[in-house]
This record gives structure tokens, C-alpha cells and sequence, in this order.
């Protein structure tokens, strides 16, 4: 399923996935850090939604 999303967000560059407000990125002469805390935020709320629904569309 990770999987999935990782490749839904490559055909859609235009979403924006790993610019959302909350990702960290520290750039200095030499060095460049990214955390992509707010995209994390994002496709784990996501995630669980799509797995929420697909665990009550199974119950019926």
C-alpha cells in the first residue's frame, strides 16, 4: 500500500508532496538536511483513512 502511494505521488508532481508546510529543510554551505514531517503527517492520516474504510466495507 506504501508502495502505491509512493508511485501516485510521483505521477502527480503537481500535488506537491514533500513541500507542505512542516517539512523541515536546513540548508547550509555543505550540508542539506530534509525531514518530511508534514508530508509523514499527511500520507499516514491517509493511510489509515483508506484502511479504515476498507476494514468496515470488509465487516458487512
Amino acid at each position: 500500500m506504501i508502495g502505491g502511494v509512493i508511485w501516485l505521488a510521483g505521477r502527480f508532481p503537481h500535488i506537491g508532496l514533500g513541500r507542505l508546510p512542516g517539512d523541515i529543510l536546513i540548508k547550509r554551505d555543505n550540508f542539506t538536511f530534509y525531514f518530511p514531517l508534514g508530508t509523514s503527517i499527511l500520507i499516514s492520516i491517509v493511510i489509515t483513512l483508506i484502511w479504515l474504510v476498507v476494514s468496515w466495507i470488509t465487516r458487512r
